[in-house]
């Protein structure tokens, strides 16, 4: 879908706060009556919102669960400047402006049913989403989820009643709404986190990815959402492994809806580089077409 066309799938809803509740490191998990937005979100997309009356601009934050039939979108997000401080002053109740949903999400192929999903940090969001979708579409998708951050999850983790082969022993502790889900899930840290895996979440999936044989590898693709450092790492790492991968990019933004090209990146395709605008010609692009170099 081009951005031109997307725009009119775009809505403006006024959100009621649902909930708001505060975890350590300054993150912040938002829950919003937003029904027409929850009825066309999808994992990997996003929402342009109004943090307060006085900051004209709006701040893009990562759909993390949606549920069409009660009507409600949750947000995850971490206090970095001055919208997202006076956002989570935000009260239940409350009502925020919000456009969405934006952008161009995940495209799981039913060809590489073992789904990778690797997030990191406030890129965690779209990972959940991903795997809700996956786990309502049945059984023929076999995701892993692993999720990494140096400040402590915004959960309680806890260990894990799966079993996921290739992974070390002691690496138990999971997000228990996964894990409820029967999707299997692993945290990393080099926090020193109880159950986590001590390294990056890249060397996890790494160390995940050198234990399959061709035939398993032959089923996995990679997606990804976290830092730009993390995103080159999860593109190198599906070159050595040559497994695909998708990408779900952090961009600063003004508009949001693809009118000011502010959040333009560079993309290489097979007739050369492209400018493509992250919020609506993304936020996921092809791994090896935004970090060919990898």
């Amino acid at each position: 879908m081009s951005g031109a066309s997307q725009r009119g799938t775009i809505l403006l809803e006024a959100a009621r706060i649902l909930t708001h509740q505060g975890f350590e490191g300054a993150q912040y998990l938002l829950r919003l009556h937003s029904p027409r937005i929850a009825a066309r979100a999808h994992a990997g997309s996003f929402v342009h919102l109004r943090c307060a009356e006085h900051l004209p601009m709006r701040r893009p934050l990562s759909i993390m669960r949606a549920d069409p039939q009660a009507g409600w979108i949750e947000l995850l997000y971490k206090v970095l400047g001055s919208g997202t401080e006076a956002l989570a002053r935000r009260l239940p109740g409350e009502s925020l402006s919000v456009l969405g949903p934006i952008g161009q999400g995940f495209e799981a192929h039913r060809a590489r049913p073992r789904v990778l999903a690797l997030g990191g940090g406030v890129g965690i969001p779209p990972m959940v989403f991903l795997a809700e979708e996956l786990s309502r579409l049945g059984g023929h998708w076999k995701p892993l989820v692993l999720m990494g951050s140096e400040v402590p999850f915004p959960f309680r983790a806890r260990p894990s009643h799966i079993l996921v082969p290739a992974v070390p022993d002691a690496v138990i502790a999971c997000l228990p709404a996964l894990d409820e889900l029967g999707v299997p899930s692993r945290l990393a840290s080099l926090a020193g986190f109880a159950g986590c895996y001590e390294g990056f979440v890249t060397e996890l999936a790494d160390y995940w990815l050198s234990a399959l044989n061709a035939a398993e590898r032959a089923e996995v693709e990679i997606f990804a959402c976290g830092p730009t450092p993390m995103l080159k790492a999860a593109a190198r790492l599906a070159a050595r492994h040559q497994v695909p991968a998708q990408v779900c990019l952090e961009e600063y933004m003004a508009c949001g809806v693809g009118g000011c090209a502010g959040c333009a990146v560079a993309v290489h395709g097979p007739h050369g580089v492209a400018m493509k605008r992250v919020c609506v010609d993304g936020p996921v692009f092809a791994a090896a077409s935004v970090f060919p170099d990898a």
